[in-house]
């Protein structure tokens, strides 16, 4: 099986792909946190979008974000996919809670 390149994903109409942004693990004070504290990322990188969703298909839903937005998303939503020691995020548009501005 070929190896697959983050690139070549295209998520399905309906969700996006994102790479999460780890945490801190040192405090403003300088303590450094354990691992086991450590909480699941609700922050992360928008890399793909999948196409609209419709629903009761009448309503077309766009992709609420874009290639490159930074997003916060629902704390136990999506699908975790790994990749080469990375774990990536598969999120519904619903999963989706703010666009962080720049």
């Amino acid at each position: 099986m070929k190896s697959i390149k983050i690139s070549q994903l295209k998520p399905n109409n309906g969700y996006v792909l994102v790479e999460p942004v780890q945490a801190e693990t040192k405090t403003k004070s300088g303590i450094y946190l354990p691992e086991s504290d450590e909480d699941k990322p609700q922050q992360g990188k928008v890399l793909a979008c999948g196409g609209s969703i419709w629903e009761e298909g009448v309503k077309e839903i766009k992709s609420p974000v874009k290639k490159g937005d930074v997003v916060i998303y629902k704390k136990w939503g999506g699908n975790d996919f790994k990749l080469e020691d990375v774990e990536y995020q598969f999120l519904k548009f619903d999963d989706i809670l703010a666009i962080v501005k720049a």
